[in-house]
């Protein structure tokens, strides 16, 4: 039997929330030159951590336009933040336990309006 380890993929440090739009059905809305950057598929489902009032939750993320530096928590995720608060985006992968030594995660870090800032080496 193979064993299989789920794994952080890929992650977004301290984004700022630009946006918060309960009107609209779920998800969060990220700029795509982030979701680019840090390795998230459209649609893919990611993890939401508030830095600022300790909320953790699941969606999944939805591309915004390109350089606009876009963080919106759409639908009841909007209930879990507002703008200003700062959140950090994670995804994961299941891997075999054979990939497990060596892997890394890609995490990037933000500048204070949400543009790619570096790849976080580790």
């Amino acid at each position: 039997m193979t064993m299989l380890r789920t794994l952080c993929k890929s992650k977004i440090r301290k984004a700022t929330v630009t946006e918060a739009n309960l009107d609209y059905e779920g998800s969060i809305t990220l700029d795509l030159d982030v979701m680019e950057a840090a390795d998230i598929a459209p649609y893919e489902r990611v993890q939401v951590l508030n830095h600022n009032n300790g909320a953790r939750f699941t969606t999944y993320a939805i591309p915004g336009e390109r350089g606009r530096g876009i963080v919106c928590l759409n639908g009841p995720a909007a209930r879990q933040g507002v703008v200003g608060d700062v959140v950090t985006v994670i995804t994961y992968a299941v891997v075999e336990e054979a990939e497990v030594a060596g892997w890394e995660p890609r995490v990037i870090s933000v500048t204070a309006d949400n543009r790619v800032a570096d790849r976080v080496k580790r």
